[in-house]
């Protein structure tokens, strides 16, 4: 039971990012133009931003993929280029393996040519949450 307020994909946070997702079985996809607010340093996206939408994607993918919660144990992101704002950017998560409850996933921010600029590796627990 959802309260659609989530930072990251929530319909109903005026100050989030309302992210929408596609998922073909195997991998989840989404694009996202940033806008100047979520900027660091000028014309480029706040890493912490970067992070946010490289996490909501992989945690997502394990909730479309098994209908479950999961909740992110370690996350390691590699930021390879800067990534520009004001224009769109195509982020993408799916598994790497599964080990009891804790799933390893891998996910990258790219630009429209296909740049990637930031890579994630992290471990979820899938728990069930109240």
């Amino acid at each position: 039971m959802a309260d659609d307020y989530c930072f990251a994909c929530g319909e109903k946070n005026p100050i989030g990012l309302h992210l929408t997702f596609d998922f073909d079985g195997e991998r989840l996809t989404t694009k996202k133009i940033l806008p100047r607010e979520f900027e660091g340093y000028e014309g480029t996206a706040h890493g912490g931003i970067l992070s946010t939408m490289l996490d909501e994607a992989m945690c997502k993918f394990i909730d479309r993929k098994y209908n479950e919660r999961a909740l992110t144990g370690r996350l390691e992101v590699r930021y390879k280029f800067p990534t520009p704002i004001e224009q769109e950017l195509k982020i993408s998560a799916w598994q790497e393996s599964q080990r009891r409850n804790i799933i390893a996933m891998r996910a990258t921010v790219q630009t429209a040519d296909g740049t990637v600029t930031a890579e994630a590796a992290a471990k979820f627990a899938v728990v069930a949450l109240s």
